[in-house]
Formats: structure tokens, sequence, C-alpha cells
């Protein structure tokens, strides 16, 4: 029989041994069958994504796309009426074909993060099974199973410990903190116990970093955490990006203009008498007008250059419609560890004798020459009572030989490798001038005692026989060695490091300016204080201790000399605080979603300008109660979330959402992925991140710095910038197209569909390409974010756009009536204005100041762009296959400098126009203030 799930954190070994059936032999070969059978195999199961036809049908689901291909299928039923080849459905059908691919490509790679988690759950596992134990697939695991780890292995399954030693686990997978956490089988905690407290129980996908245990196998498959994650990334629904859901909104409203036009054309046309075949044709040249077919792909090209930038950056774009999204982010929920701050641990303060010392300036290259000899800048703190205030000469020294000689990490020329904490132990040393290899080699070890969680310390016994490094101990009376030492004995030093609360219990005498003093309550009381103040400050503590003449581990790990306080932190990177009052000065909200301590958290908020002094720090078991309104009016005014694990990471996200915010959302392990892929921008770790939330993400940090994601932001939004300008320029030009076409009931019809998409795509599209390649803009994040849910068309656009095409339109058509008028071919006329004209427009949109203001070469991606594009003009114009293929004549020299001239009175037109703009006030590009810290 299989329990039901339950806290098992809340049981003691034994009694969760009974509820799952098993005893010391393990399972049975028959009972495991038979609960294999019940729960399946131990492995995630990967919902059914789309299919490939699936997905390319929606590629077909845009509304431009679907009228463009009814626009090909009636100019393809023309042309096959009337014996032709058809030119214009062949073209559109290729536009749109070449469209769908591009989106196929793109989404046919879904559901890659959720295949890396299946390649974390299959390692082999050690298994008792009828008494013996033996190495099974971990696919083949059954809750009630009993498992072997050792140092090294990877977590099969989720499992309730049983027996341990000195055993830590890499748990950064699920909760995003780099250190390794001790476990141990006892004791049993509270049913609520969060996830990153469950020291108790082992999770699939962790690693074992050091020492061994059993354990018992409590879930396996979907029904562990890791399958909870596995799930969450599935029903995860992102949200389109600004740019998605504007260019919907684009697609929905060209589409109705079109329809809308089109009848009006047609209808003008019946009632002046029109003939059928003549008003359809009319029909889709004015459904192929309005319909920017390069848009996508300018689009597309722009995004693809600011991906480019991005590289640059320190930035890799994994999914395009990101790039601005970035531009318009209003909340960037980030990680602690490793993103603000510089994922190591640093000794920050010492407290030795009755001072407090820090690392100065000078330090950080070796010996300085202030008052502690070492390069720390002291400060005298009130001493306790009874004690003689400073710091015997050789204490700090002995502090800090202790750090390297207690100490595991292996030293290397830049500092060391090992767990974090030791390596920063080593890394203050040096930089104190002290060498820990001849260190080393001087005291090599006797007896080690090695850290456990249950005495929360580590102690060496060193060889030491000409005294040197015991000398700041006193004489040898002052050294109370156990009774029985030999003479052995009586020359190893005995040196304890671990938690303050550990260590000054088994203290009776401390060092004070005069030396060795005995050590009375209210000092130890002291000491506690000064440790408890050190902590709120978010500070990792060691605490340290020395004995004389000690006679080994049967001795035991009382009557010890403490020696002082060592506190580290994690620092924030040297670029953080400017990168978060630069969000801040662009109107985005950072907000530090961490499963940290909320101490750490609040500490490296305000050291980083991220939380004024004293701001609340929410923590994840808060959360649980709230409901989605109480929750939303809680994550818009708090900046600090600590102890969240991956369901309220979501919800922390979701809610944002709900509020109209644009979330950016960082992480690097598997417990980030749902999170990243649910938010608007996910951001993945490049060096330190999984492969899990690297592929559920639409972004990946080269150097995991949050003030890349800065960058980025900006190179969004001078995207965004670059994408109203395409739009400006491009729908500028169809609508002067529009007003030409309509005018075919006056004169006859003016262009063919075929005509239509030549202007669209080249005399437009390659213009448009280069304005990409534009220098960029100086003030982007001194201005707001965009409005969410602003239109495309906001702040003067659909203005502009209404302005300049009924100028371009009218032009042309003047153009028209006089060339008919003189028999001139008025209709290749009408088609090399409009694209002589077009070229003019792109010269003068790039850039927002007057072109004679302008430097030739600011864009010389542009100036090719409109000379390469004007000799296709001229080549289809003068290539006679070219110009039959097309419909056109060949003009004379002055047709072809009346449209030239008519060209050049709209491009002055549109100087006059940024004249204009120029002098009314800039409007803001947001309205809403920047929350609050």
């Amino acid at each position: 029989m299989i329990p039901e799930a339950t806290d098992w954190q809340a049981l003691s070994g034994p009694d969760c041994l009974r509820r799952l059936g098993v005893g010391p032999e393990g399972l049975g070969g028959a009972a495991a069958a038979e609960r294999l059978a019940a729960t399946g195999p131990n492995r995630l199961v990967l919902p059914p994504g789309p299919g490939r036809w699936r997905i390319l049908l929606d590629q077909f689901s845009n509304v431009m796309l679907l009228l463009l291909l009814a626009v090909a299928a009636v100019s393809a039923a023309l042309a096959v009426g009337d014996h032709a080849l058809p030119k214009d459905a062949i073209a559109i059908l290729l536009i749109v074909g070449l469209t769908a691919l591009l989106g196929y490509l793109q989404e046919s790679r879904a559901l890659l993060a959720l295949r890396s988690l299946l390649d974390l759950a299959q390692p082999l596992a050690r298994v008792r099974r009828d008494g013996r134990w033996q190495r099974l697939p971990g696919d083949q695991l059954v809750p009630g199973d009993l498992i072997r780890l050792e140092s090294g292995d990877r977590v099969p399954a989720d499992a309730r410990l049983l027996e341990s030693s000195d055993l830590g686990l890499q748990e950064s997978a699920l909760t995003g903190e780099a250190d390794l956490v001790s476990k141990r089988p006892e004791p049993p905690l509270a049913a609520d116990t969060p996830l990153v407290e469950r020291s108790n129980c082992l999770f699939l996908g962790t690693v074992v970093g050091r020492g061994r245990g059993l354990a018992v196998v409590t879930a396996t498959g979907m029904a562990t955490v890791l399958g909870g994650i596995a799930t969450l990334i599935h029903t995860a629904r992102p949200e389109p990006t600004p740019l998605q859901q504007r260019l919907a909104d684009l697609s929905r409203r060209l589409v109705a203009w079109a329809l809308g036009l089109v009848a009006a054309v047609v209808l003008g046309g019946w009632l002046l008498g029109g003939a059928p075949l003549e008003l359809l044709e009319l029909a889709l040249s004015t459904a192929v007008a309005i319909v920017p077919e390069g848009l996508p792909a300018v689009i597309t090209v722009s995004l693809a250059i600011g991906t480019q930038r991005m590289v640059r950056r320190a930035a890799l774009i994994r999914h395009l419609p990101a790039v601005e999204a970035l531009g318009a982010i209003t909340v960037i929920c980030t990680d602690k560890t490793g993103t603000l701050t510089q994922n190591r641990q640093v000794v920050t303060e010492l407290r030795c004798g009755t001072l407090a010392l820090r690392p100065g300036e000078e330090h950080q290259g070796g010996r300085g020459a202030d008052d502690s000899g070492h390069g720390f800048l002291t400060t005298e703190l009130a001493p306790p009572p009874g004690a003689v205030a400073g710091l015997i000469p050789g204490h700090l020294d002995l502090l800090l030989q202790a750090g390297v000689l207690c100490n595991d990490a292996e030293p290397r020329q830049r500092g060391g490798m090992g767990d974090p904490t030791e390596v920063a132990l080593l890394e203050i040393a040096a930089r104190a001038g002290l060498e820990a290899a001849s260190l080393r080699a001087q005291h090599g070890r006797a007896a080690e005692m090695p850290f456990c969680a249950e005495r929360r310390l580590m102690a060496v016994w060193l060889s030491d026989p000409d005294g040197r490094l015991r000398a700041p101990l006193g004489p040898p009376a002052m050294g109370h060695p156990a009774a029985g030492t030999s003479a052995a004995a009586a020359m190893l030093l005995l040196i304890a490091k671990g938690a303050p609360e550990a260590i000054l219990p088994r203290c009776d005498r401390w060092l004070d300016g005069a030396g060795v003093r005995p050590l009375s309550e209210a000092q130890r009381g002291w000491w506690l204080a000064q440790a408890r103040g050190l902590a709120a400050s978010g500070l990792r503590l060691l605490a340290f201790a020395a004995a004389p003449r000690h006679g080994g581990p049967q001795a035991g790990l009382e009557t010890l000399v403490l020696l002082g306080l060592m506190a580290q932190r994690d620092p924030p990177r040297p670029e953080v605080p400017a990168a978060v009052a630069r969000c801040r000065g662009a109107g985005i909200r950072p907000v530090m979603v961490t499963g940290d301590h909320p101490l750490t958290a609040r500490s490296i908020g305000e050291a980083i300008g991220l939380a004024d002094p004293g701001s609340p720090v929410v923590q994840g078991p808060e959360l649980e109660g709230l409901d989605a309104a109480a929750l939303e009016a809680l994550v818009r005014r708090t900046s600090l979330f600590a102890r969240v694990v991956p369901e309220q990471k979501l919800r922390i996200v979701r809610a944002l959402q709900a509020t109209g915010a644009v979330v950016a959302m960082t992480g690097d392990g598997v417990n980030d992925a749902p999170a990243l892929r649910q938010a608007h921008v996910g951001v993945a770790m490049g060096i330190s991140g999984s492969d899990v939330s690297r592929e559920a993400a639409d972004m990946v940090l080269l150097d995991d710095n949050f003030a890349s994601i800065v960058n980025a932001v900006e190179e969004g939004r001078q995207v965004y910038a670059n994408i109203r300008r395409f739009v400006r320029f491009i729908l500028g030009c169809n609508l002067g197209e529009l007003i030409t076409i309509g005018s075919a009931p006056l004169l006859g019809l003016a262009l063919s569909p075929l005509q239509i998409l030549w202007i669209n795509l080249v005399t437009d599209g390659l213009p448009a390409l280069a304005l990409a390649l534009g220098p960029p803009a100086e003030d982007l994040m001194a201005q707001p974010p965009i409005e969410p849910g602003e239109s495309i068309f906001a702040r003067g656009l659909g203005s502009a756009i209404l302005r300049i095409g009924v100028v371009f339109g009218a032009l042309v058509v003047a153009l028209m009536v006089v060339a008919a008028r003189l028999g001139r071919p008025w209709q290749t006329m009408a088609f090399t204005t409009l694209c002589l004209a077009q070229l003019g427009h792109a010269l003068s949109a790039g850039s927002d100041r007057p072109l004679w203001r302008t430097p030739p070469l600011a864009n010389p991606w542009l100036l090719g762009a409109v000379l390469a594009s004007a000799a296709l003009q001229l080549m289809l114009l003068y290539g006679a296959p070219l110009a039959h293929f097309f419909g056109v004549t060949p003009l004379t020299a002055s047709e072809l400098g009346a449209c030239g001239g008519v060209s050049l009175v709209f491009v002055a037109y549109l100087e006059l126009e940024k004249l204009w703009s120029r002098q009314r006030p800039a409007p803001c590009w947001s309205s809403t203030p920047s929350p609050p810290a």
C-alpha cells in the first residue's frame, strides 16, 4: 500500500518507515513491482505539445496573412480565367510562405525546458531490495525504497533522511541559493516548514556536495517537488509581449480599414459605371496597398539587429519579441545571489579584542599602514564590564591564522577552491599577507573533527612544536591542559570554528586588551550581543576559539579561549547601485525576489538602493493566505520578498501582471523556470543558470549581471522607437498609395497588385531595414516606460501618418491628372513617383533633425539602401524584361524629371512637418509615476 502524500518532515524516521510499510531490509521485489505498477516509472512526464502541423497552421491565424491569402486566391482565379500567368498570386504566396516559415521555426522549439527537466531526473540509484544493496535505474524507484547517497550523487527521488554523516546538498536548482545545505535526520520539523528549511528531507534533482546519508523514498515522478515545478512550467501561460499586442491591434485595424476601403472604392466605381472585372482588380490593389507586406520582415530584422547589439552588452536574446518587450518593462523582479551580488563570500568585518576591524581600501591590495597593521580600519568598541580595552600583539594574526588552518578549502593563486565560506577566510588572510600553503605546511593536522549540523562547528588539532602559533594565548600557566596530557599532546593547539551559539558556550576565557582573561557571564552576553548585531545586518557569522596543549579529541571541546568573530556577506556587484539608479530614473521598479534570509535581503536591498532603510521584507509563508486582490495590493508597495518558493514566485509575477505591469523576471535555477516563462521577459543566468532556466527564458545574461538587464532595456527602447519610425514611414507611404488607387474611378486603374508589392517590398522594405541601423537616441533612459496598453499610434503618430499620407497621395494624384491630360504614360509616372518619393521619405525619417543638419553618413546603411532602391527602380523602368513583367513604360528624361520634382516637393513638406513637430512640447511616454520603493 502506498500512503497518501503527507508532511514527511514532521514525522520521525521510524514513523516514516511505518507509514511507508518498509523495514531495515528494504522492500521485497514483489512489493516494489506492485508499487511501481501503481505509481508508474520515476520520471517526469512531458505533457503533449502541439504537433508540427499544428504549429505550422497556427502561423496562418494572423488576420493580415489571411487577407493576403484571400487576395492571392482571387488574383489567381482572375489570371487563370484570362489564361495568364498568376504573377500577383505567386508573389503574394511567396511572401506569406516566408512569413509563416519564420514563425514556425521559432515556435517549433517549444517545450525544451521540460525536456531539460527530464535530463535532470535519470540517475542510477543505490537501493536496498530483498535485504541487499543493488544499483537500479532511477526510474525503477518507488515510495518506500531505501537509498544510500554519497558525495557527488544526484538525488534520484524525494526522500526522508534516516541517517547522515556530515551530509550537505547543493540545492541551488530548487532554491536558487548556491551554498551547501546541511542535512540531518532529526528532529522532526513543523508541518508548515518552508521547502528551503526542510533539513531532514532530500529532493529529486539536487546533488550531494559532501558526506553521506541513508534515506527512504517518499515521492517519485510527477509527485516530487521537481515534478510540481514541471507542472508549473507547463501551466504557466506567458502573456503576449507589448509588441505582439500592438502588432495584433495594428493587424486588426489594417484589415478593417482594408475591407472598408475596398467596399468604398468598389461602390464608387460601380456608381460611376465601372466594369466588374476592373472593379475586382481594383479591390485587390486596394487590399494589397493597405497591408504593409514588408513590415513583418522589417520588424524581424530590426529585432535581430537589436539582439546583436545586446550580445555586445552581454545579453543574449532567445525570442525576438522580447527585444522590444524589454523597452516596455515597468518592473524587474530579480534574484539576489549572483545577479545583484557577486555570488561569493567576502569577510567584511572582524571582532577581535574590543575592536571592530573592517577591510580598508589599502587592504584590498595587501598590507596597509593603519593601526591594525594588516590594512584594516579599526573602530573602538565600548568594552564589556571588567574588560581591558584594546588588542594585544599577535591576536589578529592568530584569528586570521585560525581561519586558514581550521579550513578545508584548497588555496589557489586567486583565493581558493571549496566551500565559499571557507574560501573567504583564505582570501582575507592572503590580503593581510599570510601564506596559506606555508602556514599549513608548518602546522600539520594531528586530528580533526569535521563540521556537522548537530554540533554546528569544526575543530582541528595542529602541530605547534615551537609554540609560536599559540604565543598570544600566554605562558603555559594560562593553558589549563587537560588531565593526563602527554608530552606530544602538549605541543598541539586546538582551533575550533562554528556558529557563535555553538562556540561561545564552550569558552571560559577570552583575549582582551591585557591578554587571556576569564570570560564572565556579562562578557559572554556582550559577545552574543555583538553577534546578534552583526547578524541583524544580514551578515553570516563564524566564531573562532583555541586551546593550547589540548589533549586531543578524547579530551572534549570545553575550556576554550575565544579568539573573535568574522562576519561575511555576498557583496553587491559594484556596478549594481548605478544600474538600480538608472532603473528608477527610467521609471522602472526593481523588486528583489529571493529564497534567502529576510535580513540578508534587506541588507543587500538597502546597500544597492533598491529599498529604503527599514523597508518591509515580505516572506514566502506570508503570501499563502492572501487572495488575488490582497496579493495585487501587496506587490504594488513591496520591493523585497524573501524565503520565496517556486509557486510563490509565479504568483508574484502573475499579480504584478494583473496590476498592468510589464514584468521581467530573472532566475538561474529549476525553481525559477515557471516564473521565467510566465513573465513578459524571462531572464536567465548564462554562467550559473541551469539548462532548464535558460530554455524557459527569453533572454540569457552572459555575465549574470543586473546591470546588463538595464543595458538591454535601453536597447529595447531603441528598438521600439525604431518600430514607431518604421510604422510612420511605411503606413504614411501606404496611405498615399491608397489615395492614388482611390483615384481609379476618375482615370482608370493606376497600379496593379504586383507593382504595389514592388513598392512595399523594395522601395519601402530596404530603406526601412536600414533605419534600424541608425545611431541610438541619447535620452531613452531619462524617460518613463511606455504605457502597457498604449496603441502604437499614440503620441501623435496616427495623426502624423494621416497628414503625410494625404499630402503624398494628393501630390501623386495631381501628377497623374496633369500627365493624363498631356497624353503622357501617367500610370508609369505615378508608379515611379511613388517609389522615388518614398525613398526621399526614408532619408527624412532617418533623423529627427532637419536633413541639412544631419551628416550625410550619419547612417551610411540608409544612404546605401536608398541608392540601391533607386538603382533597382531604374532597372525596372529601362530593362525590357522587367518592364514587360511589371507592365510599365520607359520614361523620357522630362517625364522622369517631373517624377523627381514631385518627390522633392514631398520631401520638403516632410521637413516642414519636422520643424512643426519640434515646436510642440514632446509628449511624455507615460503618465504613470514610478512606484515607491
